[in-house]
């Protein structure tokens, strides 16, 4: 799979680690920046290029990081056809159902849910919440997670893309 991946200076070096683990795992990563430290960098100038390559096909999926990645996510969710998910670190719902209906939904269903009903194409980690294994377990259940592609989905995708108002 070829990932788009970008970042600002909060997950600068676990973007580096996390390039590493997904090369070793036969992805093909495109890094649109940066290429060195700056404490004082602006993450649009780096993740807006990464979630253009995702919206226009370039890339399948991207992975981005910032500080907590809200201002990262909100970047990429501007670019028509981005749908971009936030991911803090393992949470579990006060009444934890996962999507096939069982009650043993785990802490990483937020995870999977962005992708089954909302097809997230890019994925926002927050750099100072989570360490490498996290991040690598993280990534590893969200690419691994396919859109359901039920109608319901697809109609509320449509909806959020502008196509059916």
């Amino acid at each position: 799979m070829r990932i788009a991946l970008s970042t600002d200076h909060a997950g600068f070096e676990k973007l580096k680690q996390l390039k590493e683990f997904l090369s070793s795992s036969g992805h093909e990563c495109i890094n649109y920046g940066p290429t060195s430290f700056d404490s004082d960098d602006d993450y649009p100038d780096f993740i807006r290029p990464a979630a253009e390559a995702v919206a226009s096909g370039e890339c399948e999926v991207g992975i981005i990081f910032g500080g907590s990645g809200q201002g990262e996510a909100m970047t990429a969710n501007r670019v028509k056809g981005v749908r971009c998910a936030v991911y803090y670190g393992s949470a579990k719902a006060v009444d934890a159902v996962d999507v096939s209906g069982s009650s043993a939904a785990d802490e990483y269903e937020i995870l999977r849910l962005s992708k089954l009903h909302n097809n997230a194409n890019m994925l926002s980690l927050a750099g100072r919440f989570l360490n490498n294994e996290a991040i690598e377990l993280a990534v590893s259940i969200w690419l691994n997670t396919n859109f359901e592609n039920e109608e319901r989905h697809v109609r509320r995708i449509a909806k959020i893309d502008g196509e059916n108002s």
